[in-house]
């Protein structure tokens, strides 16, 4: 069984044979989190979607205290590397079958630019994330607008959807209904909203407007969906 936790924002714990991992962990400062960095320190993998510092948060941190594997594109993989993380960088569209399943990283259309003293260094491509985990798939959207490479989802028959409905900075509540009529996932959870006044968002409003055999999981922080 596959366990994803909602710990805020973009951010999850999930829980399967082999893997205690994070995605994405902006604990710290975040207002809509109720778990800290050092609940996490068992973890074995960070996924970290793009260079931002809410999607970033406390990989630093975590991954030097649990000596968890990074994984992320190329580019942001040489910056925690050299902060002294363990690493494996991958990029769009590549997969790599780990001892706890297959992963591919997908498009996402977006930023990564990371803020290091005032100043913004490249932070290579965003992405998302595509887990095969016991039988099941989970994806893991990262912060983009739609594109129509979510089409090519379609065929990898997701179990479960993470996807962002917040608009300003990524798919608003339209858009993402788009997106779930190209992947047609078994579940949808929507992420990245209400977490600031500019992605304010009725999730209420995303599920309504969802075909009835879509499956819409508006989790609350903490809550845990088992797949």
């Amino acid at each position: 069984m596959v366990k994803v936790r909602f710990l805020g924002h973009a951010a999850f714990y999930l829980e399967s044979e082999g893997l205690r991992a994070l995605i994405d962990p902006f604990l710290t400062g975040n207002p809509m989190a109720e778990s800290g960095p050092e609940e996490f320190l068992d973890v074995n993998y960070i996924f970290v979607t793009h260079g931002h510092r809410d999607h970033i948060g406390d990989t630093v941190e975590i991954a030097r205290a649990s000596g968890a594997t990074v994984i992320s594109n190329f580019e942001l993989s040489n910056l925690f590397q050299n902060a002294g993380l363990n690493c494996h960088p991958m990029h769009v569209g590549g997969v790599f079958q780990f001892p706890f399943g297959r992963v591919k990283m997908t498009t996402a259309i977006h930023g990564s630019d990371v803020e290091i003293e005032g100043k913004l260094v490249p932070g290579g491509n965003p992405g998302g994330f595509l887990l095969g985990l016991e039988g099941k798939k989970i994806y893991h959207a990262g912060d983009t607008g739609l594109t129509s490479d979510m089409q090519l989802l379609e065929i990898e028959k997701v179990d479960v959807a993470l996807l962002p409905i917040g608009g300003n900075f990524t798919m608003d509540v339209t858009d993402a209904v788009r997106a779930v009529e190209m992947i047609k996932p078994r579940i949808v959870v929507p992420i990245h909203y209400n977490t600031f006044e500019l992605i304010k968002a009725d999730p209420w409003e995303f599920k309504d407007k969802l075909p009835d055999q879509v499956r819409t999981e508006i989790l609350e922080v903490g809550q845990s969906l088992e797949i």
